[in-house]
């Protein structure tokens, strides 16, 4: 009994034991397991924090890949639009040399399409210009120098169209800087890079500052394209500047330069077309290749010709050889006189017309004002003076040479000889006016003109015939007298100065004997004697400073003396 009830509690021992061990070892499976999940909880964290490191860099990496991708393809794309927007420029440029027409050829062209090929009176100087056109004369460039209505720009049209208007450009030139600008371009098709997206996202340069400046850029632009064209084609381009007398003289220089340029390479030629004598004497200083072609008023075949194509487009009429001679012995030869006559119902009323119209706007500008001039207009009397004086000469050398005044009668020698006007070397008609600086401005007025001979004569026929009428009046004589009399006595007041004398402001009076002068100073009784040498206008500068030195010490004395005695 005693036995099992040990081996009960030996039992029960062992298995209070057993029960011990298994919470023990729970425990410490438990603390294991809590340290383990501890290990594992901050492993975890540590990962986790690394693969947000990891996860922020590889996102990080994408996005600057993306971006520098980005980056690259406008970059690329920039690049690309650059270079094909540069070469477009190109493109366009050339293009321009290509159009078979523009819109002054096409004028040119209806107005000679009716005309018969045989009425087309061509000038002396058409076939130098076809082969400058054709390219076949080239390393040069050219000044078209005459008279307004000479029949200039015509001739060139008329090459340009022979030639279809291949290789031509024309550019109808202005006073205006900024609006030579914008035709240069247009006649090149350059845009000045103003179309292009690049400066949205940069600032305007210097370069962009003048018009100057882009006309520049559109020569260089134009170099590139020569040069491109040298290996293709050796035929020149044309660039002709139309009324170029018009452009301002600082870009004259410019274009000069670049006609300078172009005519040594041979690929480019310039054609100047000038009304006005200044251009050529600007040009002169500086010309190394250019030649001058004066045009002249027409030969009375030629005239006769111009006449009858004319007369047959404006009214399907002939026009016999006498009427021809009548109007050409009565106007000359200039194109466009004879195309206004043409066009009018009455030839003989239209140019007697043309005549008065040329009087009246030679008066208008150089009308005498005669002996009553105002002395604030003395530059315009001096302007009309000198052009009344260069008038009057060349009107007598006229009548020196025998021209008859009836304007309908004359034999075969005088009809040939009315477009040879009589005229003298600029120089001579400078020393005639007495002022060198008019004349120019008389060739701008049309009333005097400047050949490429450096010879002055009257503009026209009709501008002569009105010079005669103005001449011939009874009181043009005594009249250009009057004005010149007023001139001198208007600078002669001008030059007049007014000297007033301290001494006679008092009353005070001066007795000259012999070399003695004597002040009388009728204030104070006092009197100064001063002794002057008889050659005074002789003495050295010094010794005239001398004596008004002491002069003026005497006089400086005798004041202080009065005044000491009124105090």
């Amino acid at each position: 009994m005693v036995s099992s009830i040990e081996e009960d509690k030996k039992n029960n021992d062992e298995q209070v034991i057993k029960k011990a061990k298994g919470r023990i070892r729970n425990i410490q499976e438990t603390k294991k397991s809590k340290d383990k999940d501890h290990n594992n909880n901050k492993k975890n964290k540590n990962n986790s924090g690394w693969r947000e490191v990891v996860s922020i860099l590889k996102k990080c990496a994408e996005t600057g890949l993306i971006t520098f991708a980005s980056l690259g393809v406008l970059v690329l794309g920039g690049v690309m639009y650059h270079k094909i927007y540069k070469q477009n420029v190109l493109w366009k440029m050339e293009e321009s040399f290509k159009a078979e027409e523009t819109l002054m050829l096409a004028r040119h062209k209806d107005n000679t399409e009716i005309m018969d090929a045989h009425l087309w009176a061509e000038r002396p100087h058409q076939k130098i210009l076809d082969k400058i056109v054709t390219g076949k004369v080239k390393g040069k460039y050219y000044l078209l120098l005459g008279e307004k209505g000479t029949g200039k720009s015509s001739t060139v049209m008329e090459s340009i169209s022979r030639c279809g208007g291949e290789d031509c450009a024309i550019v109808d030139c202005s006073s205006d800087v900024e609006l030579m600008r914008l035709r240069i371009g247009s006649a090149l098709n350059f845009e000045f890079f103003e179309d292009y997206i690049g400066s949205l996202f940069s600032m305007k340069g210097p370069r962009e500052s003048t018009p100057m400046l882009d006309i520049e850029r559109a020569f260089m632009k134009l170099e590139k394209i020569l040069y491109n064209r040298r290996g293709k084609t050796k035929k020149p381009l044309i660039l002709v500047l139309n009324n170029s007398h018009l452009i301002d003289s600082s870009l004259v220089e410019l274009l000069q330069q670049k006609a300078e340029n172009f005519s040594c390479s041979g690929m480019l030629t310039m054609i100047f077309i000038s009304e006005d004598y200044w251009l050529f004497e600007k040009m002169k200083t500086l010309a190394t290749r250019m030649q001058v072609i004066n045009f002249e008023d027409t030969k009375m075949n030629e005239a006769s010709k111009i006449l009858k194509g004319s007369r047959l487009k404006y009214f399907h009429k002939e026009v016999s050889d006498e009427e021809c001679n009548k109007i050409y012995h009565l106007i000359g030869g200039r194109p466009q006189h004879l195309n206004h006559v043409a066009s009018q119902k009455d030839m003989f009323k239209a140019a007697h017309e043309i005549i008065d119209n040329e009087k009246l706007w030679f008066l208008n500008n150089c009308a005498l004002l005669g002996v009553d001039m105002d002395d604030d207009v003395l530059e315009q009397g001096k302007f009309s003076i000198s052009a009344m004086l260069l008038m009057k000469e060349l009107v007598e050398m006229d009548k020196r040479r025998k021209y008859t005044k009836d304007s309908t009668q004359g034999t075969n020698a005088d009809l040939i000889e009315v477009s040879n006007l009589p005229h003298l070397p600029l120089w001579r008609a400078r020393q005639v006016m007495t002022r060198p600086d008019y004349i120019e401005e008389y060739d701008k007025l049309n009333i005097f003109t400047i050949g490429k001979d450096c010879q002055v004569r009257a503009d026209s026929v009709p501008m002569m015939r009105a010079f005669h009428e103005i001449a011939s009046h009874p009181a043009f004589d005594e009249l250009l007298s009057e004005s010149i009399d007023r001139i001198s006595e208007i600078e002669s007041l001008e030059r007049t100065r007014e000297i007033v004398l301290k001494d006679l402001v008092n009353g005070g009076e001066y007795q000259i004997k012999g070399d003695i002068i004597r002040f009388q100073d009728n204030s104070d009784g006092n009197n100064l004697t001063a002794r002057i040498l008889e050659q005074y206008n002789d003495l050295h500068e010094g010794e005239r400073k001398k004596w008004w030195k002491r002069r003026l010490d005497s006089y400086n004395s005798n004041s202080n003396t009065s005044n000491s005695k009124d105090h």
